[in-house]
C-alpha cells in the first residue's frame, strides 16, 4: 500500500499537481503572549498534527476583536513563534473592522493592529494581523520534479467543480514541508473548494 501511495504522489508531482488545503482563520502566538493570555508557564497543548511537519492545532482557543466585532473560539496553532501572527480573510477583516495586509506568513513588519482575548488576559498587537499569500509548499524533490525555485511566483488552476486560476501564487521550499497549497476561505469558496481537491502548477 505505502508502494502505491508513494507511486501516486510521483505521478502527481511529474504532473505539476498538489493537493489544496484551505487554511480557516488563526492565530500563531510568541511565548510571551502565550503567557499573558493564558497565565505564567503556559504551554501549548497539541490536539491533532497538521499537514505541515512539527505543525499542530492546539486545544487552546481565543478571541480575536476589532473596531467592529469580535470573533470567539478561534484556533491557536504550534509550536509558539518569535512573533504574534492573526491569519484572516478579507470577509473577516470586514466584519470585525481590522485592517491587514496581504503577506507572507511571518512578514508582520507594519501589518494590522488587532486585539487577542484568552482565560488569563487580553493583548493588543500594533502589528500582526495579515491577510496570508497564497502559496504552495513544497520539497526540494517535488520544486526540482516541477521545475520551480523558492520564491517563485506562478499560477494555479484548482481543479474544482468551479475551476479557478489564482495567479501570483508564491513557491515555497524545504526539506521541512509536506507538499500542499494554503488558500482562505474566501478563495476556497470563490473556487467551490470541497474535500481533496488538486490545483495544476502553471510557471
Amino acid at each position: 500500500m505505502e508502494e502505491i501511495v508513494q507511486s501516486v504522489l510521483e505521478a502527481m508531482t511529474r504532473a505539476g499537481l498538489v493537493e489544496v488545503e484551505v487554511s480557516a482563520r488563526h492565530v500563531h502566538l510568541s511565548q510571551a503572549h502565550l503567557e499573558a493570555l493564558f497565565g505564567p508557564g503556559a504551554t501549548l497543548t497539541p490536539k491533532r498534527p497538521l499537514s505541515q511537519p512539527g505543525q499542530f492545532l492546539s486545544e487552546e482557543r481565543v478571541s480575536i476583536i476589532g473596531a467592529k466585532g469580535r470573533k470567539d473560539r478561534v484556533a491557536v496553532l504550534g509550536p509558539v513563534r518569535p512573533d504574534t501572527q492573526v491569519e484572516l480573510s478579507k470577509s473577516d477583516c470586514v466584519e470585525l473592522g481590522v485592517k491587514a495586509p496581504v503577506r507572507e506568513s511571518g512578514d508582520v513588519a507594519g501589518s494590522g493592529a488587532i486585539t487577542i482575548e484568552g482565560p488569563c488576559g487580553q493583548i493588543t498587537v500594533e502589528q500582526g494581523a495579515i491577510i496570508a499569500h497564497n502559496h504552495v509548499h513544497l520539497t526540494p524533490e517535488a520544486a526540482r520534479a516541477m521545475g520551480v525555485e523558492d520564491k517563485q511566483h506562478v499560477s494555479v488552476e484548482v481543479l474544482s467543480e468551479r475551476p479557478v486560476t489564482f495567479r501570483d501564487v508564491i513557491i515555497r521550499v524545504s526539506s521541512k514541508f509536506s507538499c500542499r497549497m494554503h488558500i482562505d476561505f474566501d478563495e476556497a469558496n470563490a473556487a467551490l473548494v470541497s474535500g481533496f481537491t488538486l490545483g495544476r502548477i502553471i510557471k
